[in-house]
């Protein structure tokens, strides 16, 4: 098969962007054999990304948000296949895209089908895979419940809108932790876990988060006493106090909740009282800007 061959697999509420059509006859003129599958259910993602490798592609597409990009990562990483992933960021926080360089102008993402592909680490919890973060607590709680509607009014600000309308709903979690070398137990009031660098529309919570060291960035934010006031303030002003988080990083953690912990993996749900997070160094192959933030010193 060619070496100029992909598949985009393309979200099908993006079916009529104009955009993403005008960028794929782009590459098509260019040379490139580009074909576009949408998804329209659950399932489809991974449904298509098995058919792809089946018959042969080597260069897959994932079109859509953080979402759509699990979901075609997880599937990809399943079969263990030695074929590459670019990144089309159609989505409303598109977080592990940001943090990576990736453009957000559909033509110049494409274009990163002719950089060569990075190996990057995958994380992993009961047998799910995530690509950017893992988060944990109210953060994970205001991403779940941000309305589609509201994502299409105020894009990445409906997240800080929904967190600021539901603060006084707020208690925090406690929770232990425990990895290689470390051990933290209190409460606390959110949680991320990242390969990449922020969620939840443009939070930074694992700001030194590198995806292909085959560690995981852990940051725990403790819960103040003052827990209203303080995460009202907090959402405010997007996160911004660095300096009350407890930062770590690790091959792997595991968290015990006695109440449970709410967690949402690049937008998919996820609950329980023990959980085992861990990196997969090296699982999946990316086309990424060579000096992406997220990339660190080796060579391909």
């Amino acid at each position: 098969m060619s070496e100029r061959k992909a598949m985009l697999i393309l979200h099908g509420k993006q079916a009529l962007n104009e955009e993403v059509r005008d960028a794929v006859e782009r590459k098509r003129e260019e040379g490139w054999e580009l074909a576009v599958r949408l998804t329209w259910e659950a399932g489809d993602a991974q449904r298509l990304v098995n058919e792809a490798l089946a018959t042969g592609y080597m260069h897959l597409v994932a079109g859509g948000g953080d979402g759509t990009l699990r979901d075609i990562a997880e599937a990809m990483a399943a079969q263990a296949s030695d074929a590459s992933l670019v990144l089309l960021p159609l989505g409303t926080a598109n977080d592990f895209a940001r943090a990576a360089g990736v453009s957000l102008l559909p033509h110049e993402a494409l274009n990163l089908l002719d950089v060569p592909a990075r190996a990057i680490d995958l994380g992993e919890v009961g047998g799910q895979v995530f690509l950017n973060m893992a988060t944990g607590g109210f953060g994970s709680q205001v991403t779940a419940n941000t309305s589609e509607d509201l994502k299409k009014i105020l894009g990445g600000a409906a997240y800080l809108f929904t967190g600021l309308s539901r603060f006084s709903e707020l208690h925090a979690a406690y929770g232990e932790l425990q990895g290689p070398d470390f051990h933290w137990r209190g409460d606390l009031l959110a949680l991320g876990i990242g390969n990449g660098r922020q969620a939840g529309g443009g939070h930074l919570l694992c700001p030194e988060a590198i995806a292909d060291d085959g560690l995981l960035d852990v940051s725990i934010l403790p819960a103040p006493q003052e827990l209203v006031g303080t995460l009202k303030d907090l959402l405010a002003g997007g996160w911004g106090i660095d300096n009350m988080f407890v930062r770590t990083r690790l091959p792997w953690i595991e968290i015990k909740a006695s109440e449970g912990l709410d967690i949402n993996l690049d937008g998919e749900p996820l609950q329980g009282e023990n959980l085992r997070f861990r990196a997969l160094p090296g699982a999946l192959r990316v086309h990424l800007p060579e000096d992406s933030p997220l990339l660190g010193a080796s060579a391909p």
